[in-house]
């Protein structure tokens, strides 16, 4: 009898490993960009029909970031920028000045690691992590949250769940990050999919990408601006997307080191 509970027991551990795993790699069945568009549009970031919502990741990067930011400005545009931790703590004066520029400041985790492979003890360290320096930096904590390469995990939203944030994707991105992209195969590729209302993945930093990808973003973007605004899209940061996307008013200058404000309404 002892010897038939034993084995009993081991099929059953041997069974709840793959049944851990599954249930833990679930989610990432929304890293399926056409899926998430159809079924998910919260997470897929489709909002307002006449909005568009610009996004980048992987910043700040003092070498890279500030290019992106005076393109804005001369176009009077601002977006949602997703921080990486690891880059944040390099240059925390920058992200200073991109909340100061009224740009909506969110978290993109600490490291760019994939959280598949990550446990939920890990994943919320690394979220809480990031989540926290920016607060420290800011003065107030991030609401939406952009997992590396897109995969989200039982843990991840689990973590998202208990620090107060939002997980949110994209609809469209421009694959920039490659090493042959150009400006014209980044503005076709986001084209390809976006419609009014979407959300645009592209990458101020090269930290996680081709060396010397950013220049090529760069191109791109005056181009993308000039097809949003042609489509009779407006471009603007997430907090300004609606659907159910939380809003906080963009800071002054003056308020943008200060004590934390209020939090989103909504």
């Amino acid at each position: 009898m002892s010897a038939h509970r034993t084995r009993g027991g081991l099929r059953a551990a041997g069974l709840a490993v793959p049944v851990a795993a599954a249930l833990h790699a679930a989610p990432a069945v929304s890293a399926f960009g056409p899926l998430r568009n159809r079924l998910m549009p919260r997470l897929a970031g489709q909002g307002r029909r006449d909005h568009v919502a610009l996004t980048f990741d992987d910043g700040p990067d003092h070498l890279s970031t500030p290019h992106f930011l005076r393109v804005l400005e001369e176009r009077q545009i601002r977006a949602t920028f997703f921080l990486l931790g690891s880059m944040l703590i390099r240059s925390p004066g920058l992200a200073r000045e991109m909340a100061a520029a009224g740009h909506e400041i969110a978290l993109h985790g600490w490291a760019h690691r994939p959280l598949l492979f990550r446990g939920p003890r890990a994943t919320r360290e690394d979220l809480a992590r990031g989540r926290d320096l920016l607060a420290d930096v800011l003065g107030e904590p991030p609401r939406l949250f952009r997992p590396p390469y897109g995969v989200m995990t039982t843990g991840a939203h689990l973590a998202c769940r208990e620090l107060d944030l939002i997980p949110v994707l994209w609809t469209a991105w421009g694959e920039d990050w490659r090493a042959r992209a150009t400006p014209r195969s980044i503005h076709d590729t986001v084209m390809t999919s976006l419609r009014g209302g979407g959300t645009v993945l592209l990458h101020d930093s090269d930290c996680t990408s081709a060396t010397g990808s950013w220049r090529v973003t760069l191109r791109a973007l005056p181009r993308l601006l000039d097809t949003f605004g042609a489509r009779g899209w407006e471009t603007g940061p997430l907090r300004d997307h609606g659907g159910p996307y939380p809003r906080r008013p963009a800071r002054s200058p003056s308020s943008a080191v200060s004590a934390p404000t209020a939090l989103y309404n909504g």
